[in-house]
């Protein structure tokens, strides 16, 4: 395996978990990075680096990121953005991995890409629901512009630093299970 086909695996798995937090951003800046040669994608990707994606994903993004600020409407979009968040993580991976077999190629976007997008956008569906419950809406704002936030680190650091990307998946992952093994009832021995 070349470095290049490790740093695009980074970039994907990147690029995956930023789709956890909000979908159509990651693949905003994963177009616009292709849109000015910043990366390269798999031939049959490249339309998404076109100026009629860079403008479509754009307004997509847009979109999502004041939808999810709306109390109620955030909850709606979460329900809608799980198996989508599935979809493009597995997306972002195929799009960027390098010198691989299609098949392990196929494999590695459905299970790093795909469950990695899964996860994070389970966890924080659900911190968005326990908001909701708690604050009547009033908090979603709040976890809204950390993931946006988070999102946009973690596509740039994707993009800029993939190395830096993964390190952060990793510590994001970490944080994810620490609070639902916390969360998590206890079995009585």
């Amino acid at each position: 395996m070349t470095s290049e086909t490790i740093i695009s695996i980074f970039l994907g798995v990147g690029l995956a978990a930023s789709v956890g937090f909000r979908v159509f951003l990651p693949l905003f800046a994963l177009s616009l990075a292709s849109y000015f040669n910043v990366w390269e994608l798999n031939e049959s990707w490249l339309w998404i680096g076109s100026l009629a994606a860079v403008i479509t994903l754009g307004v997509a993004t847009l979109i999502e990121v004041f939808a999810y600020f709306i109390p109620w409407v955030d909850n709606a979009l979460d329900a809608i953005a799980i198996p989508l968040a599935a979809i493009a993580g597995t997306a972002v991976m195929v799009s960027t991995v390098a010198n691989l077999d299609p098949v392990i190629t196929w494999s590695l976007a459905i299970i790093a890409g795909g469950g990695t997008a899964t996860a994070i956008k389970g966890a924080s569906a659900t911190s968005r629901v326990a908001s909701t419950a708690t604050t009547g809406g009033l908090g979603n704002p709040v976890i809204s512009t950390v993931e946006t936030g988070t999102a946009t680190v973690v596509a740039t650091a994707s993009i800029f630093a993939p190395i830096l990307a993964v390190i952060l998946v990793i510590i994001i992952l970490v944080i994810i299970f620490s609070i639902y093994r916390k969360l998590k009832p206890k079995r009585n021995a």
